[in-house]
Formats: C-alpha cells, structure tokens, sequence
C-alpha cells in the first residue's frame, strides 16, 4: 500500500489517499510514484502532480522501522509540502524559527526546556523571544505566577 498526499496550489496538504500495490507497481512488482499519481489522477481528476507519495513510517526524518526516510514526515492535512527541500513539515508556528531540514521541523531560537524542567506548562512568546510558563496543573488566575526559561542559568526564572 502506497500513501499520496492531496494538494492545494499551496502546496497544503488536504487529504491522503492510501493506494493499491497494484496501482502502483510497474510490471515489475516495483513501485513508482509517477504510477500511482496518474491513477489518482485518473480516479479524481486531480492534476497528477498535485499528488505526493508520503511515508507512513517516517517521523521527523527517521523511518521508525529502520529504513530510509522519505520526505521529512508522513503528511497529515494542514501540513505543507515543501518542494525547495522535498519534505512535508507543519506550518511555521513563529516568524523567529528555522527550518531544520534534516529533522523536517521548525526549530526554536532556544531550545525548548527538557522533561527534567517540565514541571512548567510552557508555550513559546515570540514576542520576548523565550519559553514562559505557568506550573503544570494549575488553574490558571490572574494572580498566578508565570515564569520564563533562562537557558544560561537552565532553571524558571518568575516573572
């Protein structure tokens, strides 16, 4: 079974359809993605390059099964086709992340704290250029104490 991501003239993912090995394959028994993009083609009447073959088994440019990953990530819907690099990736969340391409992902300015400080539910401020956050679990009031990360001293800095 081969997956094919349906795409906007965004290059946005809307759809995957899951295709037959036999709408794939060449005589050969090989699968060919310009095979199974002429049979979606022909099935729905969407322009053939418009389909991209994803893979269900590669996550953040690593097959989870070993193999060789195929385009960064397994499109999901909303996700973006990027045709400069080949490779599926979430939209970018904040203008001051990069693209790690290797990783198909957006990387933060600073890295986000690790599990050994998540005591803190943390969401990025784009606008401070830093993690903040409040402790994990509370209702959160006005009166509630925020922190922010400070990566050179690696511990919640109060607000």
């Amino acid at each position: 079974m081969a997956h094919f991501a349906k795409l906007n003239s965004d290059n946005e993912v809307m759809t995957i359809n899951v295709v037959g090995d036999e709408d794939t394959s060449n005589s050969e028994g090989v699968e060919i993605e310009s095979i199974g993009q002429e049979f979606l083609e022909n099935i729905h009447g969407w322009d053939k390059n418009l389909w991209k073959k994803t893979s269900y088994n590669t996550y953040e440019g690593v097959h989870k099964l070993g193999g060789t990953p195929f385009r960064g990530n397994y499109a999901v819907t909303g996700m973006i086709y990027d045709e400069a690099n080949d490779i599926f990736i979430e939209p970018r969340p904040y203008l001051s992340w990069t693209l790690n391409v290797s990783a198909a992902k957006w990387d933060p300015p600073v890295a986000r704290p690790t599990k050994e400080n998540a005591f803190i539910t943390t969401e990025w401020n784009e606008s401070t250029s830093r993690w903040e956050g409040y402790n994990a679990g509370e209702i959160i009031t006005p009166e509630s104490q925020k922190y922010y990360w400070d990566p050179d001293n690696n511990s919640w800095q109060t607000i």
